[in-house]
């Protein structure tokens, strides 16, 4: 039994990271074993300068492309129509990811606008969830962000968000989101 070409295979079938732990009752071996088999199986693709890379995602292990190659994966995500967020989704998003845990009051309160219509679509995709209740009088939702969320964005945990210093920075290099709008319809022609 190749547990390396076993790892390999199950990672690349799986649009989800792959945990550890369903790794050793899948192969049925021990932790030593599969925590072995991946370094190597990191370590070759990084040594022969390959297009995909195995990395740490959502606690679990994901086969991706490497960085290197991100504006051609983007350019082919566009043509195919990737899910785009609109800027009311993208602002509470955040205010979740940083804020957690959170009222629906309270992301209104930093948005300055009513999210009812914004929550239900995030909580549709399953990138927000609610966690609990604030103990104050109503007991309202607290929401949270989910696992989904780890792995659309590419993030081991939350703990790889930028630092919210640096995300204000990044928001800064673009006057304001037009010119978003504009590059983008320019790369479209």
């Amino acid at each position: 039994m190749n547990i390396k070409s076993i790892i390999e295979s199950l990672l690349f079938i799986n649009e989800k990271p792959v945990g550890k732990e369903e790794l050793i009752q899948i192969l049925e071996v021990d932790r030593k074993e599969i925590e072995a088999a991946l370094e190597e199986l990191i370590a070759d693709y990084g040594a022969r300068s390959s297009g995909i890379c195995v990395v740490m995602v959502a606690g679990g292990y994901q086969m991706c492309s490497v960085s290197d190659n991100e504006p051609w994966v983007k350019k082919m995500y566009r043509q195919r129509g990737r899910q785009r967020f609109s800027l009311a989704s993208l602002e509470t998003l955040a205010i979740v990811a940083y804020k957690q845990p959170i009222t629906r009051i309270e992301i209104e309160a930093i948005r300055g606008v009513n999210v009812d219509g914004v929550a239900r679509y995030l909580l549709s995709l399953g990138l927000i969830k609610t966690g609990g209740r604030k103990e104050v009088v109503g007991r309202p939702f607290l929401y949270i962000t989910t696992r989904k969320f780890l792995e659309y964005f590419g993030l081991n945990s939350l703990k790889d968000l930028p630092k919210l210093e640096e995300f204000i920075a990044l928001a800064g290099e673009k006057n304001s989101y037009q010119e978003i709008e504009n590059e983008e319809k320019e790369e479209k022609k």
